[in-house]
């Protein structure tokens, strides 16, 4: 133990841990240079390549098995590879109380914090995520605020007679399209941009001849169906203590599918509207609503577990400075959803103007915080996850002459 210890200390993998690999000098490239918060990952790292007690738990492990060193480029795709599940931390005999004070997922969610601010695009608005707290209550109130004023404007009042769920009545068409669009465009350009960035520097190169695809499948797969998530063998994460639970998937799942519903029915009624001429408002049950019924339910189910299951987790899971932008991220998607289930629900009434209001205030809030704020994460950790996928098909550089 004392031989990994000095590796750990000097930055060289030792042999004292009876499954340590090997002796080996592992330098972290561009130390210079490299954040505190980059230089403790790659020191975790050091340390539990010489351990591998945990190489089966998730893709982190194995990808940290290719490395020797851990430069910046190297540490942020790990970071964003590990899906914070805490398996590895519950596991550890290294991790806190102990002198070596491994905490993986801890070390990995600050970095994920520097990766969303150091790629954001434009750059400057990458401060936004220091401050993402503040930013959505600013948002938020900045759009209610605009929409509130504009029903008063045009209908002389929140209150009126009931308009048979004739939305466009108070809004017209062609000014939410535009206003939405614009800015939803201006998110997804931001986030492409920032993510294209990511995988310039953390790029593998091509995968094999013939296995593109099956790279990409692969990839795609884990992230459908958040399979790492599932603490290395199935069972779930770890939350409160060392039980293990699959709550986290499930409500990730109900979010995630939850949002794509809604966007499948935004996108039915925009065929609707521009393909087929059927304008809103459409029967309780047309495609559209109830797509939007069920994802609205699922983005009320989902974010509901995930905030709880966010205030009770253990305290050395994740990075604490994040939380406010975690549960500022999962309280706009619920109020996304029940505003929506609201103005649904509410469109006969004559309070209809006032539930469009407030909703679209809340969505509009929603889409400017986009690039800068937790939704970033489920961009980059699927860029990390086709990196993987890409790599674990290329020969390993380590081993590759050890069979001659």
């Amino acid at each position: 133990m004392q031989q990994l210890a000095d590796s750990a200390n000097r930055g060289v993998l030792g042999s004292g841990d009876p499954q340590a690999a090997s002796l080996r000098t592992i330098p972290i490239r561009a130390q210079r240079t490299a954040t505190r918060e980059e230089q403790e990952v790659a020191r975790v790292m050091q340390i539990c390549n010489a351990c591998r007690y945990c190489e089966g738990f998730c893709a982190v492990f194995p990808a940290m098995t290719r490395r020797l060193e851990f430069g910046s480029a190297d540490v942020h795709y790990l970071a964003n590879l590990c899906h914070n599940c805490g398996a590895c931390l519950h596991a550890c005999q290294y991790a806190p109380p102990h002198e070596f004070s491994v905490n993986v997922p801890q070390a990995m969610a600050v970095v994920r914090a520097s990766t969303y601010h150091d790629y954001a695009w434009p750059r400057v608005m990458g401060g936004l995520y220091r401050r993402n707290g503040l930013t959505l209550s600013l948002a938020l109130a900045a759009g209610l605020a605009l929409f509130l004023a504009l029903a008063v404007a045009m209908k002389g009042g929140l209150l009126h007679e009931p308009l048979a769920g004739n939305f466009y009545a108070v809004f017209p068409h062609n000014m939410l399209a535009l206003m939405f669009g614009v800015v939803f465009l201006f998110s997804v350009f931001a986030l492409a941009v920032g993510v294209t960035r990511f995988w310039r520097d953390v790029t593998p190169g091509r995968a094999p001849e013939g296995e593109s695809m099956a790279a990409a499948g692969e990839a795609i797969d884990s992230a459908l169906r958040l399979r790492y998530l599932g603490g290395g063998h199935g069972q779930g994460c770890n939350e409160a203590d060392d039980a293990f639970a699959l709550w986290r998937r499930r409500f990730h799942h109900s979010t995630f599918y939850g949002f794509m519903l809604c966007f499948a029915s935004t996108s039915v009624a925009t065929l609707y509207h521009y393909g087929l001429g059927l304008q809103a408002p459409y029967a309780m049950s047309s495609l559209p609503v109830v797509l939007g019924t069920l994802g609205g339910i699922g983005l009320l189910v989902g974010p509901a577990g995930l905030l709880w299951l966010n205030l009770r987790r253990h305290p050395l899971h994740g990075d604490a400075a994040q939380k406010p932008m975690d549960r500022g991220f999962i309280a706009l998607l619920f109020a996304t959803s029940a505003t929506g289930l609201a103005l649904l629900f509410g469109r006969d009434t004559g309070a209809m103007a006032l539930l469009l209001a407030v909703h679209l205030g809340v969505v509009m809030a929603f889409f400017l915080t986009l690039p800068y704020g937790k939704f970033a994460h489920g961009i980059f950790r699927c860029a990390a996850l086709l990196k993987y996928a890409i790599e674990k098909r290329q020969p390993n550089r380590l081993t590759a002459g050890l069979g001659d």
